[in-house]
């Protein structure tokens, strides 16, 4: 009987593994690589695969099975060059400036300008990690003195940006969200004392005044009290 040539297709997530040997500058350097079918070209129909690399046998065979869980979770993504930089001009045009006010798209795009893009930004978008983020914030404290407010305002456009990321299937999860911001410190408000102001005291004394600067100096009279005084209006 004539042997028949099989017509269906590899599974995805199929791989092989292979040690390869480059030559750079006369020195050998050696290394692992595996090539994966992730999937078939629509209008040829061949295979479409990943290669990743490693220094040893066991870090690439971990990186192939780590590519076949993703395929059978649905959860693939495939590679892409985009960097952060790209992305954060892409998320401001398409996503920000369409749905508010020209005031805080401009705000967005600032911080996106003159803070993220210029340490961020030539990372590509699928390689981003929670330290180098982390390390971004600590900068923006230390080196570049920024306050917790302005480190919290990047931080909420950075992470708006990448949760649309998210939300397009560009990256599995965001990487900003295991960040640790600085604490945000409100200055308590004190009620006017006329032992701590003697001469603002004096002005008061003998005038219609006198009367609401005794209650200003009351602890139960705070700020946001003083126009219900008569007299203050």
């Amino acid at each position: 009987m004539p042997r028949t040539k099989s017509m269906g297709r590899a599974a995805n997530g199929n791989g092989t593994i292979r040690k390869k040997t480059v030559t750079k500058n006369g020195k050998k350097y050696s290394y692992w690589e595996a090539r994966a079918t992730v999937g078939y070209d629509l209008g040829t129909g061949k295979q479409i695969q990943r290669s990743v690399t490693g220094k040893t046998q066991k870090e690439v065979r971990q990186k192939l099975s780590q590519i076949v869980v993703d395929l059978d979770e649905g959860t693939y993504i495939q590679p892409s060059k985009e960097t952060v930089g790209a992305w954060l001009d892409t998320w401001v045009d398409t996503y920000v400036v369409p749905n508010v006010k020209p005031y805080t798209a401009d705000s967005y795009r600032s911080i996106c300008e003159n803070h993220v893009k210029p340490a961020l930004g030539r990372v590509r978008l699928e390689q981003l990690t929670t330290p180098q983020i982390q390390q971004f914030y600590n900068k923006l404290q230390r080196e570049k003195g920024l306050s917790a407010k302005t480190i919290k305002n990047v931080h909420g456009a950075l992470h708006k940006a990448l949760n649309q990321a998210v939300k397009i299937g560009s990256i599995r999860h965001n990487p900003a969200d295991a960040c640790d911001l600085p604490k945000v410190y409100q200055k308590k408000s004190r009620p006017w004392n006329r032992k701590k102001s003697p001469g603002s005291w004096r002005r008061f004394k003998g005038t219609p005044m006198n009367c609401c600067s005794w209650s200003l100096c009351s602890p139960v009279c705070g700020r946001g009290r003083s126009w219900a005084l008569p007299g203050t209006a």
